[in-house]
């Protein structure tokens, strides 16, 4: 096992652990979730840019690292915390283990913590700072205080513009607008017939009208949807092209702060794959993926413009809005999970009926 290393929260908490993968200090937004299963789906999501992940699932690693599960070629946390971490994983798929992985990718990790009692301290006290350090007495405290997970999504966005093509016959051409994106949402699209232009996060009305599509895509990704003055500029007249769109996570929030809605900080968000929510229309409740911590209060939104489409069972919070003055519907949570369920997947073939249209 690796040397002590300590969690320091900004309330003052100090946990004690064992360091692996890369060494040195990270200071981070310490946030939690509960997936018993998809690390690596978690690790590779960019919506965890400048935080570090508690995993509550007490054993990580035991199915070891496999590239094809990655949902970004980078990863998304920058510090990851477990109660135990297996160092002999076993999967036939598997091409190596976490500790060499992190070694290589420069994530700084801690194992040996007591991550129901943390898991727990957040849940009561709220997301706080946090610094993973070797010397918890020369953490200096204002600064950990101060820190904010600021300017994520230009950081995680495509820098320049590229196309992918379906096997076959494109049935349908989609400006897919990358926010820090998983994977999957491209995969859902292409794999229904689509040929998808993935655009940077800075994109342009004029640069998607130019490119005749059907349909327009917005991704999840990291941070405060606020803080996108720009982009939620640029939504707006992207949604005066009236060509049907699909927004999820953060897509979901810019888009409706486009429309008029305000954000709500939650306290200490939604993250794994059990957080059930309840279609306001049909009435059916369904098992959901989820990864964030802001979310876009349910009567925000002039009720001439949008209506609240999906809600959080357990809180109550907005997890989707259809919109009434163009072809367009958002949702918080993600139907494209790979390592979550599937319950929600249909979404991706509604929003194709739209472009049928």
């Amino acid at each position: 096992m690796g040397k002590t290393g300590y969690l320091v929260l900004e309330n003052g908490k100090v946990f004690q652990g064992r360091r692996f993968g890369a060494q040195g200090e990270v200071l981070a937004e310490v946030v939690f979730t509960t997936g018993m299963t998809g690390y690596l789906e978690t690790l590779t999501d960019q919506s965890y840019y400048g935080q570090a992940v508690v995993q509550t699932f007490p054993l990580i690693g035991n199915y070891g690292v496999i590239p094809a599960d990655f949902e970004s070629d980078g990863i998304g946390p920058r510090g990851y915390i477990v109660k135990h971490w297996c160092q002999a994983p076993s999967n036939f798929r598997s091409e190596g283990s976490l500790d060499t992985f992190f070694s290589e990718k420069g994530v700084v990790a801690l194992s040996g913590i007591d991550t129901r009692a943390l898991t727990k301290l957040i849940r009561e006290k709220g997301v706080m700072n946090g610094m993973i350090t070797d010397n918890p007495q020369a953490v200096d405290m204002e600064a950990l205080k101060a820190y904010k997970v600021e300017g994520a999504v230009r950081a995680t966005s495509t820098k320049e513009a590229y196309t992918v093509q379906p096997e076959g016959d494109a049935k349908k051409r989609i400006a897919l607008i990358d926010y820090g994106m998983k994977r999957n949402i491209l995969r859902e699209l292409v794999r229904r017939g689509a040929e998808v232009t993935v655009l940077p996060c800075t994109a342009t009305a004029q640069e998607i009208a130019a490119l005749d599509v059907d349909g327009i895509m917005l991704t999840n990704g990291p941070g405060d949807p606020a803080e996108n003055v720009e982009i939620i500029e640029n939504l707006k007249e992207i949604c005066g092209l009236h060509i049907p769109m699909f927004g999820i996570c953060l897509g979901h929030q810019l888009l409706a702060l486009a429309h008029g809605g305000q954000r709500t900080k939650l306290k200490y968000g939604h993250r794994g794959e059990n957080q059930p929510v309840k279609n306001l229309e049909t009435g059916r409740v369904y098992v959901t993926s989820q990864n964030h911590g802001y979310a876009i209060v349910g009567d925000s939104l002039d009720e001439k413009v949008g209506r609240e489409l999906y809600r959080n069972v357990n809180d109550g919070t907005c997890e989707g809005v259809r919109y009434l003055q163009h072809p367009a519907f958002s949702v918080q949570f993600h139907p494209e999970a790979c390592g979550g369920p599937l319950d929600t997947e249909e979404l991706f073939d509604e929003f194709f009926a739209m472009l049928a249209t």
